[in-house]
Order: C-alpha cells, then structure tokens, then sequence
C-alpha cells in the first residue's frame, strides 16, 4: 500500500533567508494562498521573534490561508520562551496550528555555537516542548545539524522531547553534508526506534544542498522510512538551498512503484507557484533547473528531436503538462536536424516538398539558424516562400503569408523618471509604419508603440530578462509570454542592445500568432 508523504513548505522562511529576497505582507500572503492551492500540507510562515514585520506576516497568513482545516500552519522558534510565544500568537489563528522548535545536536553546535554541556542542551529542549504543549497539541522539533550529531546522543535527545510531548521530529541536514546512502542509513535507524518508542510520531527530514544532494537525501529518507519532508520551490533557501519541492515530488509522482509513496501536491500547479515565487522574490531559476527551468522541457538536438517526434517516450519521462506547462518545446536551431526541420514546415502546411527541395531549404534554414540563433514559424515562412519566389513555384493553397509578418526596422527609447517615451519603425511587408508611445517605464513605452501598429488585442503575460555572455558586448536574452484569444505564445530574442531584444521578441510573439491566425489577422 502507497505511503502518504507530508509536504511541509518552508519557502517563507528558509527561502526568504536568501539576501535579497526579503517579501512584504501581500507577497508573502499571495505565495501563502499559492502554496495552498499546490497542495502542501504544512506552511512555515515565517520566523515570527525576528521582527514585528514577520510576526504579523505570520498572523495573516494563520488567519487568511489557514482558516480551513486543509493546511498546516507553523512558524520557527528557538528553544526560549520569548520564541515561542510569538509563534504561538502568530499562529494561534489558524485552524491547525503547529509549534516548531529548533535546536542543535551537533559537537559543533553543542560545544563552539552554545558553549554548554550536551545534558544541557538535551534538557533547554525538553522544557522548551513542555512549555510549547502547554500551549498547542501540535509541536515539531528539529534536531538542527543531524545529519554530523553522534547517534546515540541525538537519539537521546529524540527520545526526550518525544517522551516530553513532540509530536513531530525533525531530522535536518543543516549543513548539506550528508550522503545519501549514509543519511538514508540514518533515517532507518531512527524510525525503527521511533515507532518503537511512539508510533504516533511523525519523522521528517530538511536537507540543504550545500553538496547538491538535497534532493537525493530527501528520496533516500522517505525509501527509509520518513514521513514527512521539508522542501522550498525553485530549492531556494540558505548558501545553496533546500531540496526542491517539485523535484521531490515528480520523482515520488514518476517513480511511484519505487518508492511507493505518494503527496497530496497538484502537480499542475507546480510551475504557476515556481513562477510566482521567482517573481516576488526576485530570484530567477536557472534554465536547466530540473521540473522549473526553461529547459526542462525543450529540446534543440536534432537526435533529440528525432527521437521525440517518433516517440515522446524517447527523451521524456514526465509529460510537460503533468506540471502546468502546455507542451515540450522543440527549439528549432542550428544544432536541429532534418527531422525536426522538416515536421515543422509540414505543420505550416508545405507538405508537398520533395526531397531536393527540402534540402535546398535546409541550406538556408542552417545560414538563417547560425545568424538567428532561434528559428520561429514566421521564419520558416520566409525561408519557403523565398525559396519559391526564387525558383518561380506556386504551389497551390500556400500563403504568401511572410507579407504579413512584422519586421523591425528603428527604433529609439528615451528612459527618464518623468516621460519615458519610445518611437518605432516597422515593416509589413511593402509597408512602413511608424508610431510614438508613452509609458511608465521604457519597455511599457516600446511595447504601447508596437500595439498601436498591430493592433491586435495581445496580452503580455511575463517578461523575462537576462545576460547570456560576459563582459561589455554581453548579449542580453528577452524572453516573453503573451495570451491572444486565449491561447498563450512565448518568444525569445537576444542582442547586445537589450531594448532592441525587447522589441524582436515581441515581434516575434506577434508574428507566431500571426502564423496560427492567418489570413485571419
């Protein structure tokens, strides 16, 4: 039978600990709702004693997103009294209200960071529980540093706090030190006793990846026996991060009958809580991040893509959609190969190319791919019907649709405090337009003046931007999302001149829903 995994996030804490990434009220209470909506079981809101700010954070949050019995919500204290009564009045709102206590077992910890006796230590703990259960029935502790503690003392402080009320227990590798083979040894160890001493009581795990195992250790705890994992989206958290919550999950969802465990989380909803984490906290996910990247689910090999499109089995063991996305992405470049090339002209509706033919347009997609980078449908328009014009084709039922494609020709983008303002010229086909905007900044500017030329009712739905080279000739990627009649177009675009990439990708978004729409718009 499938073991149920507790998710418990602590996004809003461990991962706010990242410098710069510091939230406000309604940010934290909009990724709150977010994470609900995913699925987790328990919400850690925050670190209420650290300040007035995270206390009342942690207030709303107990009262708006924990007012129903679907969700957990805790908050850290440390092993004193003043802590512990502000997680408790932080938290006593929600409906199920959870105390969680930290404090180290570690040499380390025990001798250089509290200078006292482990008797010491073991005994702060245990009336920190006591005094917590006078509070709360429900109280976690966590054996900060578990992962380089000397076993017999840190189940001795286990048995302790449990005997004392602990209703969970919590194993960290705060240091990202473990491996996987040996914390999953760890893990068995302490479950055989736990259940022994206290079947009731939940084990849980939070691993760092400070050594790049979080994930690993995560899946190594839960085959041994945890039942209850900590995780943060995207993986963020202190030095290098957590375990990441959507890789844990997609390899418990993917790898079912090998771990034989399952989580409440909604992995479609994964990707709309990782962009949103990204977004408030200013933190972007690297784009061969595992589930969450940009790259997870495109492919650019040509033997990728050949595979892919003979069978999606080939190359891809979760499907896009399974976590919110539309679809694999096939990125057609100068390292696509025939296959690929020769699929996505099909789908534009050039099907009756002969061999000869088709390699003649090879040649020119690899001279216009090597220039471009990144080759779009409206592209391969223009490849084909040159290629035609050329060589004086006219195949019946076939466009020409490239007359109706946007092409920049200027541009200038004035940026100050008061009046930013942009000025554009394109071309559609034998046509010249221009057009002046201003915006609250310049890109809102650039973007009004191109609207105003389309004049299509497209809305941008994420802009993206980011360097992809060193030094003063760095190129700059733009990368966009834009919803036209309900159905959603990304485009890329990269240059030296970071506002010129803005526009090309715009433009490149337009000309794609061109591409689906003609002769329509």
């Amino acid at each position: 039978m499938s073991r149920k995994i507790l998710v418990f996030d602590t996004t809003l804490r461990d991962g706010e600990q990242v410098p710069g990434a510091k939230l406000n009220l309604y940010e934290k209470l909009e990724i709150a709702y977010q994470l609900k909506k995913l699925g987790v079981d328990i919400i850690e809101a925050g670190f209420p004693a650290s300040s007035d700010g995270d206390f009342h954070a942690v207030q709303e949050i107990a009262k708006c997103v924990g007012n129903t019995d679907t969700v957990m919500i805790t908050a850290l204290a440390r092993a004193v009294e003043a802590d512990i009564d502000a997680v408790y009045n932080s938290i006593k709102y929600a409906e199920k209200p959870l105390i969680h206590i930290v404090l180290g077992t570690s040499n380390i910890h025990v001798e250089k960071k509290f200078g006292k006796s482990k008797n010491q230590i073991l005994n702060l703990g245990v009336e920190a529980v006591k005094y917590a259960k006078t509070l709360l029935p429900d109280v976690q502790y966590s054996t900060e540093d578990a992962s380089r503690s000397d076993f017999e003392y840190l189940w001795a402080t286990i048995e302790a706090v449990v005997r004392a009320g602990a209703t969970m227990i919590n194993v960290p590798d705060t240091v990202g030190y473990a491996d996987p083979e040996e914390f999953g040894h760890l893990i068995y160890k302490l479950n055989d006793r736990l259940k022994n001493l206290n079947d009731t009581v939940i084990l849980s795990v939070h691993c760092h990846n400070d050594l790049g195992m979080a994930t690993a250790n995560t899946l190594a705890a839960i085959k041994n026996g945890a039942d209850k994992v900590e995780c943060t989206m995207n993986g963020i958290g202190e030095r290098a991060g957590n375990a990441a919550l959507e890789e844990v999950i997609m390899a418990l969802h993917t790898r079912s009958s090998f771990y034989n465990a399952h989580t409440n989380i909604h992995t479609r909803e994964i990707m709309n809580t990782s962009k949103l984490v990204s977004s408030l906290m200013g933190l972007d996910v690297q784009v061969n991040k595992a589930i969450t990247g940009d790259n997870a689910f495109a492919h650019s090999s040509g033997i990728h893509q050949d595979g892919l499109l003979k069978s999606r089995e080939a190359y891809e063991i979760i499907s896009p959609t399974e976590v919110g996305l539309d679809d694999m992405e096939l990125v057609l470049t100068a390292r696509s190969g025939r296959h690929a090339v020769k699929n996505a002209i099909r789908k534009l509706g050039f099907t009756q190319l002969t061999d000869r033919r088709f390699e003649d347009l090879f040649v020119d997609f690899l001279t216009l791919a090597d220039t471009k980078k990144e080759v779009y449908n409206h592209d391969l328009y223009a490849i084909v019907e040159n290629y035609y014009t050329r060589h004086a084709i006219h195949p019946q039922g076939i466009g020409p649709y490239s007359g109706r494609f946007y092409e920049l020709v200027d541009l200038q983008v004035v940026s100050n405090t008061s009046f930013p303002s942009a000025s554009v010229e394109i071309k559609k086909g034998n046509q010249t337009f221009k057009s002046s905007a201003v915006g609250s900044g310049p890109i809102d500017a650039l973007y009004s003046c191109i609207a105003e030329i389309i004049e299509l009712d497209v809305k941008l739905l994420e802009y993206k931007i980011s360097s992809v080279s060193r030094g003063k000739e760095a190129l700059g990627k733009v990368k966009l999302q834009v919803e036209f009649q309900g159905e959603k177009y990304i485009a890329k675009a990269t240059d030296t001149d970071v506002i010129k990439a803005s526009a090309l990708a715009y433009l490149n978004a337009v000309n794609s829903i061109i591409v689906n729409y003609a002769p329509s718009v």
